[in-house]
């Protein structure tokens, strides 16, 4: 097992370096800079100004410089203004030139600095995780058991009208987007015009002081997108378990059929939703784009679009590097939790 995560981990590392290389080189792209110069300056900037402006913040420097120290295994780029000043990389308003560090980048935990929010970048990662992490928590919460329950209920009795039911139930929550069942709830549950209003608080509210009336609906509607492809899954293994000759030799046996479930199907059943739900976390961290921005909740995701929006380069690295280790680190827990699960599957 020690050397099966090992290769996994190493694995995981050349395939983040790559990821994030090529995320870096299309952001990179010049017109991208361009853009940025101009957003910085004016829109009205000729292209010597445009390059001026570039040169000054080592945009210009060959690709390969560039990332190396953006991850901070070369020093950082440093340049000369008109006064003698030095300006650079490593270069803060609160860091003279002489003091300052020769390498500092993802490495040194320097993630840089937020050209929209105006802000060192890791602050406003850590600030924004911990807002969607919330969300996912209670996400996940009323998710996993619900879906499972779900799954369970309609793969024990495979074809009965309790079955078609909750699979009817299942594909309905899967088909229909976020964007769909969010302007629905609110229209329903939250609209000052019309609806019920049972929920009065906003999600924006939520950020500092999460209630049930104003963090509900965004939780409910990430919720059951996710909850129907997970209790899909657990059905379709459930049924598959269920006809198995071992379950038909306890049966002979005479053992109840709870403990049919209980004891023997629902371990075995539940090796292909644990992978499933294992990958909702990535899910989860990138896909409450439209949920956030719907709500106006303020986190991840809704950072992420306005990082691509407003060309914030180092942000979107940043948000970009978060969700590839999410992925591979769910991918290896995954790995190694089917193992576990699976007592068939040997690794050396």
């Amino acid at each position: 097992m020690a050397m099966f995560i090992l290769r996994r981990l190493g694995v995981m590392i050349l395939t983040a370096l790559c990821l994030t290389f090529v995320v870096f080189f299309l952001t990179n792209l010049y017109p991208n800079l361009e853009k940025l110069a101009k957003t910085q300056g004016n829109f009205r900037m000729t292209d010597e100004e445009v390059a001026s402006y570039l040169g000054r913040n080592g945009y210009l420097e060959p690709l390969p410089v560039k990332y190396g120290q953006w991850m901070g295994v070369l020093p950082g780029w440093t340049t000369q203004a008109e006064d003698g000043t030095l300006r650079g990389r490593c270069i803060g308003p609160d860091t003279p030139a002489e003091e300052a560090p020769r390498f500092c980048g993802i490495l040194q935990g320097d993630w840089g600095y937020s050209t929209v929010f105006k802000r060192d970048v890791g602050e406003i990662i850590g600030e924004k995780l911990a807002l969607t992490g919330r969300l996912m928590f209670w996400v996940m919460l009323l998710m996993v058991p619900s879906a499972l329950i779900l799954g369970v209920m309609a793969g024990m009795r495979e074809g009965s009208r309790t079955d078609r039911t909750l699979s009817t139930f299942a594909i309905t929550t899967t088909a229909t987007p976020e964007y769909v069942s969010g302007v629905l709830f609110i229209a329903v549950f939250a609209s000052t015009a019309v609806g019920l209003k049972w929920f009065k608080g906003t999600a924006t509210s939520a950020m500092e002081n999460p209630t049930f009336e104003n963090f509900f609906l965004p939780v409910l509607t990430i919720a059951l997108y996710g909850m129907g492809y997970i209790a899909r899954m657990t059905r379709a293994s459930m049924a598959e378990v269920m006809t198995a000759q071992y379950i038909r030799t306890a049966r002979l046996k005479g053992v109840s059929f709870p403990n049919i479930v209980m004891k023997h199907a629902l371990r075995n059943a539940l090796i292909a939703p644990f992978t499933v739900i294992m990958l909702q976390f990535p899910w989860l961290l990138n896909g409450v784009v439209i949920v956030e921005t719907l709500f106006n909740y303020k986190g991840f995701g809704w950072t992420l679009v306005q990082a691509a929006s407003n060309n914030d380069i180092e942000l979107l690295l940043a948000v970009s590097v978060v969700s590839v280790v999410v992925v591979l680190v769910t991918q290896l827990i995954s790995d190694i939790g089917y193992v576990y699960l699976n007592p068939r599957i040997s690794v050396t």
